[in-house]
């Protein structure tokens, strides 16, 4: 995740956490963005400019005071700060205390896992982890509330006592790249994807091609069997080869192109190599429109530098696209997070709703 989670995991460090907990027209950063502020200094941002500095001086006027109790703030972001988004933000604070630290903890365990954080914005400070099934994974359960719809951005609702909470969804990344050759543009790929939301397998069969270093989200496979790891990616998710042999590639893209499920596909090459490999296909039947759906060259159109730093940067913004593409698509069908019907470790009490 995030340097927000990541960055502070000392609990002898005071902090707080600052959440964009609503946006109402146009903002800096999307609801859910956070920083982390110490007396020290800060991890991450919410949007730099006035907003950002104003944050961080009521973060460090809670931290100077001790003032542990969380709260919710409104920004006008024209009238009362001069930024030019013009829109509305409200920014939660909460003081990272022994209780919230071991709740951080815990949700840096599931980085892997779907987790929703409830915070009470009134009241004595309250925060609880819960799991997709509604169960409390971590923090003050007594007081949380355990039913609250499942939005996929963080939002503001109230319980039947008139209570406001937060609702963070901190959600696993979706985004899954299965990196196909450790060569020099697939190592500048790892790296410009590094601090991205996403995971990926990075597969060769030159085990010393790896770095000694890997950044977090990155899972390494050195194996005489990479077509294997087609196969055991999960569905819908992205391909990228660019292996050390073009026979290799083409075994790859063979075994790529029989998985009906399989999502983006980029193929290092040119438009010369483009063309084998599409008269190789058709040879063996694969229908039209999946050869017409693998990218090769792959990168973004008009960007000709052959740099490895280069192609990194063009690969990266290319599957961005696509992954936020079908991240838009997942927010459809808002889910309930639990029901009167769900299984819980502890009695259920009144919904809370979006305000």
């Amino acid at each position: 995740m995030s340097d927000w989670l990541t960055a502070m995991d000392d609990d002898t460090q005071a902090s707080v956490l600052v959440t964009v907990a609503l946006v109402e027209g146009s903002g800096p950063r999307e609801a859910g963005a956070k920083m982390r502020v110490s007396l020290d200094g800060q991890v991450d941002t919410i949007g730099g400019g006035h907003l950002e500095l104003r944050a961080v001086e009521i973060a460090k006027t809670m931290l100077f005071t001790s003032d542990t109790h969380a709260r919710l703030e409104r920004f006008a972001l024209g009238p009362s700060l001069g930024q030019c988004c013009g829109g509305v933000v409200h920014l939660a604070f909460e003081y990272v205390d022994a209780s919230l630290n071991a709740l951080l903890a815990a949700l840096r365990e599931r980085r892997q896992h779907d987790s929703w954080k409830v915070t009470a914005l009134d009241g004595e400070p309250a925060s609880a982890l819960f799991d997709v099934a509604g169960s409390l994974i971590a923090g003050t359960g007594e007081q949380a509330p355990d039913t609250f719809l499942r939005e996929r951005t963080a939002h503001v609702a109230q319980d039947s006592k008139g209570r406001r909470w937060l609702v963070d969804p901190c959600l696993a990344p979706r985004a899954h790249l299965t990196l196909f050759g450790a060569g020099h543009v697939g190592a500048a790929i790892v790296r410009a994807l590094a601090h991205l939301p996403c995971n990926i397998t990075w597969v060769d069969e030159r085990e010393g091609m790896f770095p000694t270093q890997l950044p977090d989200n990155v899972r390494i496979a050195a194996t005489d069997t990479p077509e294997e790891f087609v196969a055991m990616a999960p569905p819908s998710g992205s391909f990228l080869v660019m292996t050390h042999s073009h026979a290799l590639d083409q075994r790859l893209t063979q075994a790529i192109m029989e998985r009906e499920d399989a999502g983006w596909f980029g193929l290092i090459g040119s438009h010369t190599k483009r063309k084998q490999f599409e008269h190789r296909l058709q040879a063996r039947g694969v229908p039209d429109e999946r050869i017409a759906a693998m990218v090769c060259p792959i990168g973004m159109p008009g960007i000709r530098n052959k740099a490895p730093a280069v192609i990194a940067a063009s690969v990266a913004c290319q599957l961005l696209m696509v992954w936020e593409e079908a991240a838009a698509a997942a927010l459809a069908a808002p889910l309930r997070l639990a029901s009167a019907s769900a299984p819980r470790r502890r009695p259920t009490r009144a919904a809370i709703h979006p305000l």
